[in-house]
């Protein structure tokens, strides 16, 4: 299966550079994955495709203020870290720029000094490891030096880093949002809830995969990097549930998805408590064992999110779905409006 087959034209006056102004004013469209079927909708009439009964999945991953920049000790050149996934004993896996610069045992410095870093291996396209030092508590020092690692494709400042967050937002370690979730508010989730629709929360930090680019010309030959993920025992009861009555579950984005997948993918199809890493790679051909419908935003092409929507709904109408949303001037990827997919 070629990546090529995943690409589509996209206008870049169509990449939203920066939030709406309310959080549900984006536009909703409906995809009917059985028919292809379309309707343009507003994000809040998302209430109308849910029932009684049926489950709402969010993931409460937080995002990190993960861009760091530092100096390096000897030279004094400037080092722009991003950083990924946290290992042990304050180490972290990171993308450096300009990676050239940063070899084993490089030193820098952070804040002038109050956070430093050394590096203690390296890897391809700019990924490095590094072991910081510090005094006090890192998160808490990483509000204070970091800044929010928005997307590349984001050339405009935001003036508000929580507009990069979900309402939702609690278990701290993400490079980046799970931006299906950008689009509720408190307020939209309180009326969801008093339809009788469950509202229940997974978490999987979203890393280094999200970054990289599909290089390959098949898609069997793209390997996925793993994510941490968690699943509390009271979650996998309620959809297990939601299941045996009958009712639909539907994931709020792909990492929602993806965690969903992999647990019912190691359970025979039920939910079970636990944490663990995940490489999941879904394109058309996977089977789904744990999700009716799900709410995503508008992807990249080529890249591994839409083969994902495309294994869920089917290339052909997630193509034309998006074909279509060019034509609609819908606004795309992080910022951009939404996809209901039932």
């Amino acid at each position: 299966m070629k990546v090529d087959l995943f690409d589509f034209y996209l206008p870049e006056e169509l990449i939203a550079q920066v939030p709406l102004v309310n959080r549900t004013d984006s536009r909703l469209m409906v995809l009917n994955k059985q028919t292809g079927e379309i309707k343009n909708e507003t994000f809040p009439n998302i209430k109308t495709y849910l029932n009684p009964g049926d489950c709402l999945v969010l993931n409460d991953t937080r995002v990190l203020p993960a861009r760091l920049f530092g100096v390096k000790e000897d030279t004094g050149a400037n080092i722009e870290v991003l950083l990924l996934k946290q290992l042990e004993d304050d180490s972290w896996e990171t993308l450096i720029k300009p990676a050239k610069r940063v070899k084993e045992g490089t030193r820098i410095n952070f804040g002038d000094g109050i956070l430093t870093a050394v590096c203690t291996g390296t890897s391809e396209h700019g990924g490095r490891t590094l072991k910081f030092s510090y005094e006090g508590i890192f998160y808490e020092i990483l509000e204070q030096l970091g800044e929010m690692p928005l997307p590349p494709y984001i050339k405009e400042q935001l003036d508000d880093r929580e507009r990069y967050q979900t309402v939702y937002a609690k278990e701290p370690g993400s490079a980046a949002a799970p931006t299906a979730g950008l689009h509720f508010t408190e307020e939209l989730l309180e009326e969801i809830r008093e339809m009788g629709v469950h509202v229940t929360f997974i978490t999987l930090h979203v890393g280094l995969g999200t970054f990289r680019p599909v290089n390959v010309e098949d898609v069997l030959e793209h390997e996925m990097h793993s994510e941490f993920y968690m699943m509390s025992e009271g979650t996998a009861r309620l959809l297990n549930e939601v299941k045996s009555q009958g009712g639909k579950i539907v994931s709020v984005g792909t990492t929602s998805t993806r965690t969903l997948e992999t647990i019912a993918t190691q359970h025979n199809g039920e939910f079970k408590e636990g944490s663990g890493w995940t490489d999941i790679f879904i394109y058309p051909g996977y089977q789904f064992k744990a999700i009716d419908g799900m709410i995503t935003n508008f992807h990249l092409p080529k890249s591994t999110l839409i083969m994902l929507v495309s294994a869920l709904a089917g290339r052909e109408n997630i193509l034309n779905a998006y074909n279509t949303a060019v034509k609609e001037r819908y606004r795309f990827f992080s910022f951009g409006d939404a996809m209901l997919i039932i």
